[in-house]
């Protein structure tokens, strides 16, 4: 499988590099439906259906113009630049289109300064006269070199729940107590097969779980036999935060979200656009408020960075390069999609970049622990 992954990662850049303006225009339009269709499937849950195709045209059109612009001039070193670029470059804060993940399960390396590499090979294999297009594998051998790393191990046991629980009952009233008595089940199963420590997914907890004393009180008393790691909203001074609660020796830490979904927590325009589209669209909702800083959870005495779904694929939640990360998600908004598989091949990506270990709990995701290999 590496090896046709490697294969058709050449052929693509290579096509893509050779691509005149209009290829280029139409080739941005697809990569935009077909890596992206799934964000409009989040409209669904705000009775928003009819909204579906104009997003995912809206989307194609945006990413259609951005790779127009690369083409914009008809020199190949330009373009390899530009592609490259869109490694940092993020639309409305989204920064989910890495054309490197064609090579995270290729024999290529895809740290930045590999990835570089790689396409100046590209750029020689497409500009050098045949007699000389060997001289581009030079740049591909060195793109081999895999450091290696060493799978961490920690003297936790942990146990990492995986629900499925779909995005229709999420938020339903009517399931709001049995959801909850679920999560203490797997906490008290977690106790009984001796963990260390459980983790389970954004917004487990499908309330502002800082307004309900009685299972605040109930986790803390809980935390004495096994440390908790659980997502929740949390409702303080009138502002709504996307919240990861943790729980250990009858104590409470909460760790706000820093990195915002644009268009899903945020509106990522100008405040008066930013009203107009909330009043319309979302009967007048805030957007969620968000912490400055990320924030580490000390479990046992060993440190672990938190972070919520999007902002874990983000650089800002890797600052400091930690060495252990804590990821809870909710994939169920854009089920059934690519979206968990594409959030998994970048969490992957970046516990690679940063040498961090990712211990990650979906709801309709893939959970597990994701080692930097």
């Amino acid at each position: 499988m590496k090896l046709l992954n490697s294969v058709f990662a050449i052929l693509g850049f290579y096509l893509l590099l050779k691509a005149n303006k209009y290829e280029f225009f139409w080739g941005g339009f697809f990569i935009g439906i077909f890596w992206f269709y799934w964000i409009s499937l989040s409209f669904r849950y705000y009775h928003l259906d009819f909204l579906i195709p104009f997003v995912i045209i809206g989307i194609a059109l945006i990413y259609g113009f951005i790779f127009r612009v690369i083409a914009i001039f008809d020199n190949t070193c330009i373009k390899a630049v530009l592609i490259f670029s869109l490694s940092f470059f993020s639309p409305f804060g989204f920064n989910w289109l890495k054309l490197e993940l064609s090579l995270i399960d290729s024999y290529f390396n895809t740290q930045i300064l590999f990835y570089a590499l790689f396409l100046i090979g590209m750029v020689l294999l497409n500009r050098l006269p045949k007699r000389y297009k060997l001289l581009s594998l030079i740049f591909f051998i060195f793109c081999l070199y895999q450091p290696s790393l060493k799978t961490e191990k920690i003297p936790l046991h942990v146990e990492i729940i995986k629900s499925n629980i779909n995005q229709d009952n999420k938020w339903n009233p009517k399931f709001e107590k049995s959801l909850v008595k679920q999560n203490f089940r797997d906490i008290f199963d977690a106790i009984s097969k001796k963990y260390d420590l459980i983790i389970l997914p954004e917004s487990a907890f499908p309330q502002y779980l800082n307004l309900h004393p009685d299972e605040i009180e109930k986790l803390k008393n809980i935390s004495k036999k096994i440390s908790i790691v659980t997502g929740g909203l949390t409702y303080q001074n009138h502002k709504i935060y996307n919240s990861s609660y943790f729980f250990e020796n009858g104590n409470m830490q909460i760790a706000h979200k820093i990195t915002l979904v644009p268009f899903g927590e945020e509106i990522p325009l100008p405040d008066f656009l930013n009203k107009f589209i909330n009043k319309i669209f979302f009967n007048s909702a805030s957007d969620y408020s968000k912490a400055k800083t990320p924030q580490n959870f000390d479990i046992k005495g060993i440190k672990f960075r938190s972070a919520i779904c999007f902002e874990a694929t983000t650089d800002k939640l890797f600052k400091n390069t930690p060495k252990r990360m804590i990821a809870i998600s909710n994939n169920a908004w854009f089920k059934p999609s690519i979206e968990p598989t594409l959030q998994h091949l970048l969490l992957r990506f970046y516990a690679k970049r940063y040498d961090t270990t990712i211990y990650h709990s979906a709801n309709g995701g893939i959970s597990g622990v994701i080692n930097p290999r």
